[in-house]
């Protein structure tokens, strides 16, 4: 038998295949360059699995039992337990990416569904299946600004509310490509078209925004922001996701050449692994990053559903791919279009309605109490918003974490606070421990 109890080739089998294509030990298949072979021992102890599992649940013991009002891009919605129930199926856990349609029909029509969700929640006629987040959304919008020919330019302009790290992994796809990453001011929490108005210039590739933006404000000005992007002949990408825009009006009604975001639906708050949406004009289709999935005949004439545009490196020329996308994406994007289906129309517009009156309630509660200003930007707000406070703002996240809660200190005398339908229970505790501390 093989040394591997996942490998069914026997030793006879492998020493056969070995034979057959001319090298001595399966090290020689590889070509590892020295400089970055290991060489060494993982010194990593063999142990059962019962002591494998007292060893991490031990491990996983020492954390905070924290409830957690965080947010700042990382969102936590129920996910129904029709959502594992479907999605964990074999057909669709073990589906690599769809290259048989004649064996993958249901997957691929569910990830039909899926881009068609986005497509009528963004306002644009083409979403792909799908991106490995918004950050990457956003620089691959910036990639696609500099292949197309509607757009000139090499600045990509991003409001100051962005957070570092998705501005960190936008400069980080760009390098290379003669694309500057600036700056623009905002006022109020939301984009200053001042400041806007005088950073745009002939230079300028693309003009981002966000609405949500990170500190939880409606982007009240998107139709004004877009207009001033296609007067200098560059592209607008907007973010957002599909629970917002269940009650917004679509972005791509509002001028946005481009919509990208997390999604928010489907999976559970991991503050890491998520999902991307990225959806744009027609124009563009042929520049989209990521798959498409498509819709047509068969030979005989019956509906059927294909992997229309891929553009992974895998499957074209490397000098012609546009991203590489991974198969994973392919399966938590089933588990967003299942939540998406779950809700219903009705559901989503519910639950974002929830995410406008939960932040509006507990900001209102928070100003009442003695040394807490909420919210901060006189703005509509969505899921979180940022509350000024008299005591420097370290101190009372340091204290509520005594208490057990989570929040973010975002400056000197800022908090921010998340709400949603899961930590909904646990607002009357946090208001009680929040006026101790600040007491």
């Amino acid at each position: 038998m093989s040394g591997s109890p996942y490998a069914p080739n026997t030793e006879t089998d492998t020493s056969e295949m070995l034979d057959a294509v001319g090298v001595s030990d399966v090290e020689a298949l590889f070509d590892i360059p020295e400089p970055v072979r290991f060489d060494g021992d993982f010194d990593i102890e063999s142990r059962s699995e019962p002591a494998v599992l007292n060893m991490v649940s031990d491990m996983l013991g020492n954390n905070d039992d924290l409830t957690e009002f965080l947010g700042r891009g990382y969102y936590d919605h129920y996910v129904p337990s029709v959502v594992d129930r479907l999605s964990l199926r074999s057909e669709f856990l073990t589906s690599y990416t769809q290259y048989q349609p004649e064996v993958t029909q249901g997957f691929l029509q569910a990830l039909f569904e899926y881009q068609s969700i986005l497509v009528e929640l963004t306002g644009l006629p083409v979403a792909n299946a799908s991106m490995y987040d918004a950050a990457s959304g956003l620089a691959e919008a910036a990639l696609l600004a500099s292949r197309i020919r509607d757009a000139d330019g090499t600045d990509v302009l991003v409001p100051e509310y962005v957070r570092e790290e998705r501005v960190s992994v936008l400069e980080n796809y760009v390098a290379g490509h003669d694309i500057n990453v600036k700056r623009v001011g905002t006022a109020d929490g939301t984009l200053d078209i001042d400041a806007l108005t005088a950073a745009v210039d002939e230079d300028t590739l693309m003009v981002y925004a966000e609405s949500p933006t990170t500190r939880g404000t409606i982007e009240e000005h998107l139709a004004e922001i877009g207009e001033i992007a296609h007067e200098n002949d560059a592209m607008f990408a907007v973010a957002s996701d599909p629970v917002a825009m269940s009650i917004l009006e679509a972005p791509g009604d509002l001028g946005a050449d481009v919509v990208v975001g997390d999604a928010v639906l489907g999976m559970p708050n991991a503050y890491g692994m998520g999902l991307g949406i990225f959806a744009t004009r027609d124009d563009y289709l042929r520049h989209v990053p990521g798959r498409l999935i498509g819709i047509g005949e068969d030979q005989d004439g019956k509906r059927a559903f294909t992997l229309t545009l891929q553009t992974r490196e895998q499957h074209i020329r490397r000098e012609r791919a546009t991203s590489n996308i991974c198969t994973n994406q392919a399966w938590v994007a089933l588990r967003t279009a299942i939540h998406a289906a779950s809700l219903g129309p009705d559901g989503l517009v519910d639950l974002a309605e929830q995410m406008v009156e939960l932040p509006r309630d507990l900001a209102a509660q928070l100003d009442a109490l003695p040394g807490i200003e909420a919210p901060v930007h006189d703005r509509h707000h969505f899921r979180e918003f940022v509350a000024r406070t008299e005591a420097p703002a370290s101190e009372i996240a340091a204290d509520l974490e005594d208490e057990g809660f989570a929040v973010q200190a975002v400056d000197d005398h800022e908090l921010q606070f998340t709400v949603t339908e899961t930590n909904e229970h646990a607002v009357d505790d946090l208001l009680a421990a929040v006026e101790e501390v600040v007491a």
